[in-house]
């Protein structure tokens, strides 16, 4: 992990064009390649970021990040304030509390919920960042991978993103796509959801545990 404070500006192009004009930020460089821009704010998100794969050209005080969706992010510095390189070690990836481990066996248990014909391939599905909780296979013979959760947020849908890009180079999984299932997803998970092609589906914690509540309701 490389941690830098500076006072930068930096451009985006790629699915729409952004610009932060010059301030002082937190940018993030992990271990996969992947940089996030953050600001010191109450936003958990980052300002902008680029997922893995990458390719970083490092000039004298500009960075060009780019991929291989023709998506480019400049970063200008300015000044550097601060630079740190850590050595992170294996990600065990999240653990996840009682309810969302119980929701995760159950889903596993009737993973048709997910779709009619849908079939569990495995659960924690590892990946280079941590483990996917189910891969599963659909009616058509494509792979999903399903992530779950108590309450689906915008993260959710980030950390399905990340699992999603880190299998796509693996040609045993066709078809491949996305599934966030929680007992409640936030609209704006929704929304971005969509413009990832991730589907959203709310699940019924007492009526996976046969306890009569209202009917699965898939959005």
């Amino acid at each position: 992990m490389r941690l830098i404070v500076a006072d930068c500006s930096i451009e985006y192009t790629g699915r729409l064009d952004t610009h932060l004009p010059r301030a002082i930020r937190l940018i993030m460089v992990k271990a996969d390649g992947t940089v996030a821009v953050h600001a010191d704010g109450r936003r958990v998100q980052p300002l902008n970021w680029m997922s893995s794969p990458n390719k970083i050209l490092e000039e004298d005080s500009r960075w060009i990040v780019t991929n291989t969706k023709c998506e480019k992010l400049t970063i200008d510095f300015y000044e550097v304030l601060y630079k740190a390189e850590v050595e992170m070690g294996e990600e065990p990836g999240i653990l996840k509390d009682g309810v969302e481990s119980e929701l995760q066996r159950l889903i596993a248990e009737r993973v048709e919920i997910l779709g009619k014909g849908m079939q569990l391939i495995r659960r924690e599905h590892p990946t280079p960042i941590g483990p996917a909780d189910l891969l599963c296979r659909d009616i058509e013979g494509n792979i999903v991978v399903v992530e779950i959760k108590r309450r689906g947020d915008i993260e959710g849908v980030e950390q399905l993103t990340r699992y999603l890009a880190q299998l796509r180079g693996d040609s045993r999984l066709n078809g491949l796509r996305g599934i966030l299932a929680a007992q409640l997803i936030v609209p704006q998970a929704k929304v971005l959801a969509a413009t990832r092609e991730i589907e959203c589906i709310e699940v019924d914690y007492d009526e996976l545990r046969d306890i009569k509540s209202s009917d699965l309701k898939l959005f």
